[in-house]
């Protein structure tokens, strides 16, 4: 776990980037089970006839496959996957993040946009514990961003480099055969 002064670089970057990855996959599962708690709060309220409940659900819903699709792309998608994921992520999050301040500090309107079935004191504590799930889903948006840019940034410089050694290799192994077959690439 501590530092050492190898002569070796790489191993540094490679030790980074693993724990980073770690925590990007730890983020993730929070922000799926803080967005999953959250549809089931909101479905405690039975508001399905609510077409603002179907909203909720229905930007929570999105979270979670954010936070599903994200395992994956920052390592092994695409550019263009990738900035769909970061896009509909910051999206998702500022959204959240809107949310979260509509339902704490107006609660009983948005309980009452929602259309519930529930008593109104049993519904107001439930919406106080959405919206604070609400504030952990926005910040660890914001977290899972960060270190999702980072995991990529990680893995774009370990394949530079290999991309660089490679290259060394090829030029070292060509200044070993004889004149006529030196071809230089």
């Amino acid at each position: 776990m501590g530092l050492s002064i190898n002569g070796n670089s790489t191993s540094l970057v490679a030790q980074s980037h693993r724990r980073t990855h770690k925590i990007f996959l730890i983020s993730n599962y929070i922000l799926l089970g803080a967005a999953s708690s959250c549809v089931f709060l909101t479905l405690s309220l039975r508001l399905i006839p609510s077409l603002c409940g179907f909203f909720f659900i229905l930007l929570n819903v999105v979270a979670i496959a954010a936070a599903v699709c994200g395992c994956s792309v920052a390592t092994a998608g695409s550019n263009k996957y990738y900035a769909a994921h970061m896009v509909v992520t910051v999206l998702t999050s500022i959204c959240q993040g809107s949310v979260s301040v509509l339902i704490l500090t107006r609660t009983a309107d948005f309980l009452g946009y929602l259309n519930s079935y529930v008593r109104e004191d049993d519904g107001v504590v439930i919406l106080k514990m959405v919206g604070g799930l609400c504030v952990v889903v926005f910040c660890m948006e914001w977290v899972v961003l960060t270190l999702g840019f980072l995991v990529r940034y990680y893995t774009f410089v370990e394949s530079s480099e290999q991309r660089t050694a490679g290259a060394g290799a090829r030029t070292e192994n060509l200044k070993n055969w004889s004149m006529p077959f030196q071809v230089q690439v």
